[in-house]
């Protein structure tokens, strides 16, 4: 007979086991926050915020890391999380702001912007991945961006590998970001047809490549990107 097979952190579903192990060493309203977008083509990069505190009890069910869900459930766990949670908020740097400070500076940048729209101050943030994106190194200060120059200072940051299939705030920030963004993407769409942006979300999709080499590349791609089909001619028009 077999021995049972081992649950690992990719197949187990979100808790708030490490929340609340977070909270008992005194961070008692924590944030999760994750990002979409950093890979796109086209459109916004973008992050989501959800703040939980010890009153908040189990995530509603099903939520998960958005890449996992439907784009038919993640729309309906959206008031069900905002529900849920002390408090959320979903900021996004556009692909102007991404060409003229690059994707650290724009998930920066749009996760200063979801702080903002908190009426609270975490005490501490999980931030999905290994890297610390959210806070601005000494050297660069974030008086840089004259948008974010008002906004709130930038809590502890703890990163995580995997956060958003671990901890049910990370993966409930990352419905909400992936919600708000592909609305945004969507709504484009009809301003520029010939990408396909209803399907693929501005992200590289054979589609949407092909459409970059045949009209190039338009206002809402990410102009200082490698794209293809940016010696085509003039920029693509609307319509």
């Amino acid at each position: 007979m077999p021995p049972p097979r081992r649950q690992t952190p990719t197949s187990r579903k979100p808790s708030l086991r490490t929340e609340r192990v977070l909270q008992r060493q005194g961070y008692r309203l924590l944030a999760g926050m994750d990002e979409v977008g950093r890979g796109a083509l086209a459109g916004p990069v973008t992050v989501g915020v959800v703040v939980i505190d010890e009153s908040c009890r189990s995530a509603p069910t099903g939520v998960k890391d958005s890449k996992l869900l439907t784009a038919r459930a993640r729309e309906r766990m959206v008031p069900r999380i905002e529900r849920w949670c002390v408090a959320y908020g979903v900021g996004h740097a556009s692909p102007a702001e991404i060409d003229e400070i690059g994707i650290m500076g724009g998930l920066r940048l749009a996760g200063r912007r979801a702080l903002g729209l908190l009426e609270v101050v975490p005490d501490l943030i999980i931030l999905d991945g290994n890297h610390d994106w959210l806070t601005a190194p000494a050297e660069v200060g974030l008086l840089a961006f004259a948008d974010g120059a008002d906004g709130p200072s930038t809590p502890p940051v703890r990163t995580m590998i995997k956060a958003d299939l671990r901890c049910s705030s990370v993966a409930a920030a990352s419905v909400l970001a992936k919600v708000s963004r592909d609305r945004l993407v969507v709504e484009r769409s009809v301003d520029f047809p010939a990408y396909g942006w209803q399907d693929n979300k501005g992200y590289s999709a054979p589609e949407h490549m092909d459409a970059l080499r045949l009209h190039g590349p338009c206002e809402y791609h990410r102009r200082s990107w490698n794209l293809p089909g940016q010696g085509c001619g003039d920029e693509a028009e609307a319509g």
